[in-house]
């Protein structure tokens, strides 16, 4: 640390595949344009193939642990198509959105560690940063046309189904993994136990039990690691953990009433006042700040130990019904499934699911309303460069090719073929060929029938 090789360069071997790209575009367009595309691209290609990188590691660990090759969705809709915030939430929520957020805690696990020696021989991990911001801002970042309208609409339709109570009832089950297996999910509730659903009854028996063994070893190890002052704060998790419980418990007998749900999560901010009574004056001694990477791991590790045990729990439910004798088939898939749905609430993990889901929602508005200032400013330059220049050409707020209104290079009065870029060669000797001659000029739909088929 504080050495030469502890420098993260910012011209890597990565850079280097950038020469046969290069090269080809000197031979088609020349040397300008190939240097003003290259680098002019090079910001966006690099969260481009983050994010893609990140779907192909993905596939491949999902295919390792099934053993099946699922489509996997890589994140190139119609070009021209707005994706809501809700719809690129459903894709992506396991395969970015939730790294994302593990790695993120791991980051600020080492920074809070680092700071408390004022930073000497910290790391600045640029690419640790970069990849987790790509993660979660790549979809909207090449989302076309980021209008004030459209983020409203985004922003009250992913906040209603962040709230939604749909599939949430014992006799939805059913229709909850068939639409998790169609991927036509109504909330995040429905997403979050369609997953668990998913993988606690059609998994492999033998890669739940390995996958358990591994959590479990690598959980003895942080413990024999960790100093005994972090995980003396682990009791103050348990007594909250004990009071959402009752909370959950109340949510269940009230008919799944959302507001225990909502109460079981806001509990936890009884922790700080409740500490004090549970390890003393520990808690914020000398300082809070002094305490704080304390604070930091305790939380980690706590949510593992928490995870772990609710996998231990399920487990033993599946091996139960699977080997007892007594109950038939139907009936032992319902049992598991009734067991999966009340570990996903007692265990967290719908409540952790709705604060990353806001988390996401934030950093969807935050990035969306950047792009569209940018585009207010700058004549539509985000939609130009997503695009092309003839959409960009459209008034902020306003719709393209409106009812009655021609295209813009139709009003310009632009020879098709020549300066609007639009038509080939071929086809400008077509038009010019025609009986109308050049000039006069012919809609859009009428040169279409003079293309080569």
């Amino acid at each position: 640390l504080g050495s030469t090789f502890s420098t993260e360069w910012i011209v890597s071997m990565g850079l280097v595949t950038l020469v046969p790209q290069l090269c080809e575009l000197v031979l088609e367009y020349g040397a300008v344009h190939a240097v003003r595309q290259t680098i002019g691209g090079l910001l966006s290609a690099t969260f481009f193939f983050i994010f893609q990188n990140k779907n192909i590691a993905e596939s491949m660990k999902e295919g390792a642990k099934t053993g099946l090759a699922k489509y996997f969705f890589t994140g190139r809709p119609s070009a021209n198509q707005h994706q809501t915030w809700k719809d690129i939430y459903c894709i992506y929520w396991k395969s970015h959105y939730k790294p994302a957020f593990g790695l993120m805690m791991a980051y600020i696990i080492y920074s809070t560690i680092a700071e408390q020696n004022e930073g000497e021989g910290k790391l600045p991990m640029v690419l640790v940063v970069v990849s987790m911001i790509a993660w979660i801002i790549t979809p909207v970042l090449f989302s076309p046309f980021p209008r004030w309208n459209l983020i409203l609409q985004d922003l009250c339709e992913f906040n209603g189904f962040i709230t939604s109570g749909a599939g949430s009832n014992d006799a939805d089950i059913a229709e909850v993994v068939s639409r998790g297996k169609k991927g036509t999910v109504r909330s995040l509730y429905e997403t979050g136990l369609a997953e668990e659903l998913d993988v606690w009854s059609e998994q492999h028996l033998l890669m739940l039990g390995v996958t358990l063994v591994s959590k479990i070893a690598v959980g003895l190890l942080v413990v024999a690691w960790l100093p005994a002052e972090i995980l003396d704060f682990l009791p103050i998790f348990v007594v909250i953990l004990s009071l959402s419980w009752v909370a959950v418990l109340g949510y269940f007998a009230a008919g799944l009433n959302n507001v225990f749900l909502v109460l079981s999560f806001l509990l936890w901010a009884a922790a700080v006042p409740l500490a004090h009574m549970i390890i003393g004056n520990r808690f914020a001694s000398p300082d809070a700040y002094t305490r704080l990477p304390e604070y930091v791991i305790s939380t980690t590790v706590f949510l593992y130990f928490l995870g772990i045990a609710k996998d231990f729990v399920l487990l033993t439910c599946r091996i139960l019904f699977t080997l007892c004798p007594c109950i038939s088939q139907e009936v032992a898939t319902r049992r598991l499934q009734e067991c999966i749905r009340a570990c996903f609430v007692y265990f967290l993990v719908q409540q952790v699911h709705m604060v990353e889901a806001y988390v996401v929602l934030f950093a969807n508005a935050l990035t969306a309303s950047v792009l569209a200032i940018f585009d207010q400013v700058c004549c539509n330059a985000h939609t130009w460069f997503l695009l092309n220049r003839e959409l960009a050409r459209t008034t902020h707020g306003d719709t393209y090719m409106k009812k009655g209104q021609a295209p813009f290079f139709e009003l310009d009065g632009h020879q098709f073929g020549s300066a609007s870029e639009l038509w080939s060669s071929d086809t400008e000797s077509d038009v010019s060929a025609s009986p109308r001659g050049g000039d006069e000029f012919e809609s859009a739909s009428e040169v279409s029938s003079h293309l080569p088929r």
